[in-house]
């Protein structure tokens, strides 16, 4: 399973050509990928009209979509936070550390175009698609 981050998403349904939405553009019909309920509340309340809330949550609710609220994942994103700044990494948004967390839990890769994740990454080993 491969989660799709918000910063893909946001490229992706504006058309924005990069390396991440180009390479999910490529693979969309032969992987298999999902998002949380974190990432698809980001990338709706991102849109702009009606209209493209309405596709993107057509599209969106086409996939996988998990709930990452749970005390579980809070108290290991806590850990994982804490883990990070004892290895001298600043997480920013407890969002990432909410996601990220649960990928690890899960096993998941994750599709990002967000230099947040890295440390999650390189400290913790969260699994990455790299295009």
């Amino acid at each position: 399973m491969i989660i799709v981050d918000t910063t893909v998403w946001v490229d992706y349904f504006r058309g924005t050509r990069t390396p991440h939405a180009d390479w999910l553009e490529a693979h969309l019909a032969d992987e298999r990928f999902g998002l949380t309920d974190l990432i698809l509340c980001e990338v709706l309340q991102g849109v702009q009209t009606d209209d493209q809330f309405e596709t993107a949550r057509h599209e969106l609710l086409k996939l996988e979509i998990f709930e990452t609220g749970t005390i579980e994942i809070a108290i290991e994103a806590a850990l994982n936070y804490r883990r990070l700044r004892a290895a001298g990494r600043t997480v920013r948004r407890t969002i990432d550390s909410l996601i990220a967390t649960f990928c690890l839990l899960e096993g998941y890769t994750l599709l990002h175009n967000d230099r947040d994740y890295d440390s999650f990454e390189t400290v913790l080993g969260l699994k990455i698609v790299r295009p």
